[in-house]
């Protein structure tokens, strides 16, 4: 078992895979993303703002500073500065690098006015937030203090929250699907004793009820747990469980009546009047760094073919192959495929495969194969195809890449 965990342990093999690294010059939870380890995050980025889009959500860009008085109306300063850096003197104001993404998202909806017709109205954006993490408790890229968190926050009324909160579920279900993972549990996350919570038991009561609801409804197994509701109200943690079955929440969405009162949002309703909406704030992947830190734990660095930092590595068997070669990586580089060449020069044929082990495909070209167009096709799990036109390999290739699968083929598939 110690040796399986080391295996899977994404401190070491993201690093012996060159996804990422860190410095101390830098400093302690500050990882810094390497070439392959980028493209991993890119292509992630990618897939849940399309994923968002095709939901309805709108992409904005808001400032990783505020000043401190924001973080004061919204309840951070009150309930979570231990957890937040110390503030920064500018010009005979207080900033801070903030800790959540949310009280920068209701000034943006503050800032216009808006009809119930608008709404719901979905907030997205993947951006940076920092938290003042003990030293202690860092480690690779699932505990760091510059955090790239998939967020969004959906302003609605109260009738459209339970189909809002089903829906970011249906959401984290699919993206699960196409990255291979699955959950560990959900958690309704409930309040506990202490000062931590704001203190509004009624608002908490409704909060709770309506993600309860949503829950028994769903079909899905979760467990109750005091103490883990963020300060401002409930919330559904979806938990995964890393290596050595430690668990951590990836994905949440949470219901807050509090903050649409401290920023005095509102809305105008049917009947011409002043309405408070509600805030719905949903995370699908969570942070991009725990994510990518499961996903190589999960899939022992051989991610889905979609995701892989190459998808497509090409053998010419000897020199008089690399022409082909070279000109089968264009066409892939031309249909939006990550391929590059391992040619003669790198080793024995079998010598190349094997470093190519956690390569989706390896497509080998002989003389033959060069003559007629055609490439001889292993998969990453051993499985050896017959030989194919390259024109259909790619077409096959592309639609599985395209369609963010995690089938590495699909032999019903036609050209």
């Amino acid at each position: 078992m110690r040796e399986e965990t080391t295996m899977h342990d994404h401190r070491k093999l993201g690093r012996e895979l060159g996804l990422f690294d860190s410095d101390p010059l830098i400093g302690a939870g500050l990882p810094y993303w390497l070439p392959d380890g980028a493209t991993v995050r890119h292509t992630l980025e990618e897939y849940i703002r399309e994923a968002e889009r095709r939901a309805g959500y709108q992409h904005v860009y808001s400032p990783v500073l505020g000043k401190r008085e924001l973080y004061e109306i919204s309840g951070h300063w009150s309930h979570y500065s231990d957890d937040m850096f110390p503030p920064m003197d500018l010009g005979g104001e207080q900033v801070v690098l903030r800790p959540s993404l949310c009280p920068h998202h209701a000034l943006m909806y503050r800032s216009r006015a808006h009809s119930y017709r608008e709404l719901p109205l979905r907030m997205a954006e993947l951006g940076g937030m920092y938290r003042s993490e003990l030293s202690g408790v860092l480690g690779g890229l699932t505990r760091v203090r510059a955090i790239q968190l998939n967020d969004a926050h959906i302003f609605c009324t109260l009738d459209q929250v339970a189909d809002e909160t089903r829906a970011a579920l249906e959401l984290i279900r699919r993206a699960y699907g196409a990255l291979g993972i699955r959950a560990a549990r959900y958690r309704l996350s409930l309040p506990g004793p202490g000062g931590k919570y704001v203190a509004a038991p009624e608002m908490w009561e409704r909060a709770t009820a309506l993600l309860t609801d949503v829950l028994d409804h769903s079909g899905v197994a979760y467990e109750a747990a005091e103490g883990e509701a963020a300060f401002y109200g409930p919330k559904i943690d979806v938990q995964i469980a890393d290596s050595a079955g430690r668990e951590a929440t990836l994905s949440t969405v949470q219901v807050d009546f509090h903050q649409p009162e401290q920023f005095d949002l509102h809305y105008i309703g049917q009947d011409g009047a002043k309405h408070r909406p509600v805030m719905v704030h949903r995370s699908i992947i969570g942070s991009v760094e725990r994510a990518v830190a499961h996903l190589i734990e999960q899939h022992g660095g051989a991610f889905p073919a979609w995701l892989a930092p190459t998808q497509i590595v090409v053998l010419p068997i000897s020199e008089a192959e690399m022409p082909q070669a070279a000109e089968l990586v264009r066409r892939c580089l031309d249909q939006g495929l990550r391929a590059e060449i391992a040619g003669p020069e790198h080793g024995t044929l079998g010598a190349r495969i094997r470093a190519a082990r956690l390569v989706p495909y390896q497509a080998v070209i002989g003389a033959k194969e060069a003559a007629d167009d055609q490439v001889a096709l292993r998969l990453r799990d051993g499985r050896r195809l017959d030989v194919l036109p390259a024109s259909e390999v790619l077409t096959r290739i592309g639609a599985l890449v395209g369609a963010h699968s995690t089938d590495l083929w699909d032999s019903d598939a036609h050209a």
